[in-house]
């Protein structure tokens, strides 16, 4: 006699199950350039104790009472000069990268987005993933480098969801990528593309990664090599004797001591130097956003010229360029295998 499987009880819910899903995790952004949401955004990613490894007795009184009354006015003003008609620039990548991945994937992989801060939640894109029948879930966190404050938080918020769930979907991490050779492919041919595009020469290529605190390195966070392996890797595949590649970070933040080079320093120092035509590429980033046509793209160029420079050009992040949603899609197969 063979086995015949039985419909379910009348009564029994609705369920789907059976299916993949995706979902690509960037930093977050507030839900407009006006001070309350940025105030509102700040307040949640700065209070994150893997953002800021400062007892929370001792960081809580400063972040409430000097820091989100002050600040959340200069960054609406600075998220006012590159937000678009689509709203935050960073979210609306993000987005346009699920979709096209969504369409290289096929009908039979659902993908989403979701940010770490702010909206739309971890935790909202997790529990609709379920609802379409996801029970096994690929978390791909859009950060090529490890670092505690970015990759390891998101990986805690969706810890956070599972452990609300009674019926939890299997899930993968997409692991840092820093030195694949897809990405270091993607790269070298989007960032050449680019710079063979320019109407002058650059005498110098700026590779601007994200900073951090200097303390990260000395805790054992690999960070500061995974950015340091990325550039050396790419200066290799860009092969350009005629252009020098510099590494320095960015965004410095507060007192204590962060990564060096500074970025900003950097600038000043080339121009003072006598470096007259500069390009900035920041290949840490997955999506432009507020640090890169913001700090760099129109600070970064004030401060360069400034000093003495003449040509400066911040480079494109890959973003949904045909090399970067290429190698995006690489990675996501692999992480699949198994599963499709």
């Amino acid at each position: 006699m063979t086995w015949q499987p039985q419909a379910p009880p009348a009564d029994h819910p609705p369920v789907r199950s059976g299916r993949v899903g995706v979902l690509l995790v960037n930093l977050g952004t507030p839900d407009d350039a006006h001070p309350k949401a940025v105030r509102r955004y700040l307040g949640e990613f700065l209070s994150d104790r893997r953002v800021v490894e400062i007892p929370a007795l001792l960081w809580q009184p400063i972040l409430r009472g000097v820091i989100l009354n002050t600040r959340p006015k200069n960054s609406a003003h600075a998220y006012a000069q590159v937000w678009t008609e689509d709203g935050s620039p960073l979210a609306a990548i993000t987005q346009a990268q699920a979709e096209g991945l969504r369409e290289r994937l096929g009908e039979g992989i659902v993908v989403d987005w979701a940010m770490r801060y702010g909206s739309p939640a971890i935790a909202d894109r997790l529990a609709r993933l379920m609802d379409a029948g996801c029970e096994r879930i690929l978390f791909a966190p859009l950060y090529p480098q490890y670092c505690a404050a970015t990759t390891a938080t998101a990986v805690d918020k969706a810890g956070d969801w599972l452990r609300t769930r009674r019926w939890q979907p299997a899930l993968r991490t997409l692991p840092p990528y820093h030195d694949d050779v897809l990405y270091i492919d993607a790269l070298a041919e989007d960032l050449t593309r680019q710079l063979d595009a320019l109407g002058f020469g650059p005498e110098a290529l700026i590779l601007s990664f994200h900073g951090m605190p200097q303390r990260t390195l000395e805790l054992g966070d690999p960070y500061h090599c995974h950015c340091r392996k990325t550039a050396r890797l790419l200066e290799e595949r860009l092969a350009r004797p005629d252009l020098r590649i510099v590494t320095a970070f960015q965004s410095r933040f507060g007192r204590a001591k962060w990564l060096e080079p500074a970025t900003d320093a950097v600038l000043e120092a080339e121009a003072r130097a006598g470096t007259r035509s500069l390009a900035i590429a920041a290949p840490g980033f997955s999506a432009d956003c507020l640090e890169t046509l913001e700090e760099l793209a129109i600070r970064g160029r004030e401060q360069f010229l400034a000093a003495g420079g003449e040509h400066f050009v911040t480079l494109d992040c890959l973003n949904t360029s045909a090399p970067g949603m290429a190698m995006l899609e690489g990675l996501i197969r692999r992480e699949l295998s198994g599963w499709i």
